[in-house]
C-alpha cells in the first residue's frame, strides 16, 4: 500500500511539472519550431507571397542563388560587418571589464556610460545616429570636425564610411552587456595565481597574455559565439540608417532576406536566403564550440 502510495505521489509529482513546463514548450514548438520547419519547406518552393501562388522546385532556388550577385554582395557584406564588429567589440570590452575590475576612479561613472547604450532602444539608437552623421557641415559630427580644420565626409552615402559608420555605432551599441560578462569573468579570476605571477616578477604584458587572458579565454569563446551571432542577425541599424545603400555596400544576408520577402514578395527565395544565414550561423557556432574545449583549462 505504501509503495502504490510513493507511485502515485511521483505520478501527481510529474504531471504537475509537465504542467508547469507545458506553456514553455507550446510557446517553443508554436513560434520556433513550427516557423523553422516551415522556412526549410518553403525554401523548396517558388512562393509569391503577394500573389498567394506556390510550387513545388525542389533545391531550384539555391542553384538560383549561386548566380545571384546581390547574394554574394550581401553574404560578402555580412563577413565584413561582421569582422569589424566582433573583434572591436571583444578588445574594447576585455579591456574595459579589466580597467573597471581593477576598482579604479570613475569606475561608477563609466559603467553608467557603457551600459546606457544597451538599455536604450535600437530604434532610437540608430536614428540619433542618423542625424548625428548627417554629411555636409550641417551633421554635428562633421561640424565637430570643422572646428579642427577637417572635412567629414558623407558617412552614410559612401561606399567605405557607410559600413564603417554602421560598424561603430553597432559596436557601442552592444558594448556593455560584454563589458558586465567578462567583469564577472574578471572578478571570479583566482586571486592567488594572480598574486603569484607579481610575486615571480610577471610584469603588465606578461601577466596579461599568461595569465589573465588564458583564464579568460573560455568567457572569450562564449561572448565571441553570441556577438557572432548577433553580428550575422543585425537589421535594425541597417534598415533605419543606410536601408542596404549606397548601392547596396551595406545590404547584409538579414536585409537582403528582408527585401526579397516582403519587398519583392519572393517568400521562397527569401526562405533559402534564410537556410544559407541559419547553416553559416550553425557551422561557425559549432566550430567556436567545439574549439572552447582547447582553451577550456589553464595550462601553466
Amino acid at each position: 500500500m505504501q509503495k502504490g502510495s510513493l507511485t502515485t505521489n511521483h505520478r501527481q509529482e510529474a504531471l504537475i511539472g509537465w504542467a508547469f513546463i507545458a506553456p514553455q514548450m507550446a510557446g517553443f514548438f508554436l513560434f520556433v519550431l513550427l516557423p523553422l520547419g516551415s522556412v526549410f519547406l518553403y525554401s523548396l518552393q517558388e512562393k509569391n507571397l503577394l500573389f498567394g501562388t506556390s510550387a513545388f522546385i525542389g533545391l531550384g532556388n539555391f542553384r538560383t542563388l549561386a548566380k545571384d550577385p546581390l547574394f554574394i554582395k550581401s553574404l560578402l557584406n555580412t563577413l565584413v560587418f561582421s569582422s569589424g564588429v566582433v573583434p572591436l567589440n571583444l578588445l574594447f570590452s576585455l579591456l574595459l571589464a579589466l580597467y573597471l575590475g581593477a576598482g579604479s576612479r570613475g569606475t561608477g561613472f563609466v559603467r553608467g556610460i557603457i551600459f546606457l547604450p544597451v538599455v536604450t532602444s535600437g530604434v532610437a539608437w540608430a536614428i540619433v545616429w542618423k542625424y548625428l552623421l548627417q554629411g555636409g557641415a550641417d551633421g554635428p559630427v562633421n561640424y565637430v570636425l570643422g572646428l579642427f580644420g577637417l572635412q567629414g565626409p558623407n558617412w552614410l552615402f559612401e561606399s567605405g564610411w557607410a559600413m564603417t559608420s554602421v560598424i561603430v555605432t553597432r559596436v557601442l551599441k552592444n558594448l556593455g552587456m560584454n563589458v558586465l560578462i567578462f567583469m564577472g569573468a574578471v572578478m571570479n579570476m583566482p586571486g592567488d595565481v594572480i598574486e603569484a605571477a607579481h610575486i615571480d616578477g610577471a610584469k603588465r604584458f606578461t601577466l596579461f597574455f599568461k595569465i589573465k587572458l588564458p583564464l579568460l579565454m573560455p568567457t572569450v569563446m562564449m561572448v565571441s559565439i553570441v556577438t557572432i551571432i548577433g553580428s550575422m542577425r543585425v537589421f535594425d541599424t541597417i534598415k533605419l540608417m543606410t536601408d542596404g545603400g549606397p548601392e547596396g555596400s551595406t545590404m547584409v544576408m538579414v536585409y537582403y532576406i528582408y527585401h526579397q520577402a516582403f519587398r519583392m514578395f519572393d517568400t521562397g527565395f527569401a526562405s533559402a536566403l534564410a537556410v544559407i544565414l541559419f547553416l553559416i550561423v550553425l557551422l561557425l557556432t559549432a566550430i567556436q564550440w567545439f574549439a572552447r574545449k582547447k582553451v577550456s583549462y589553464y595550462e601553466a
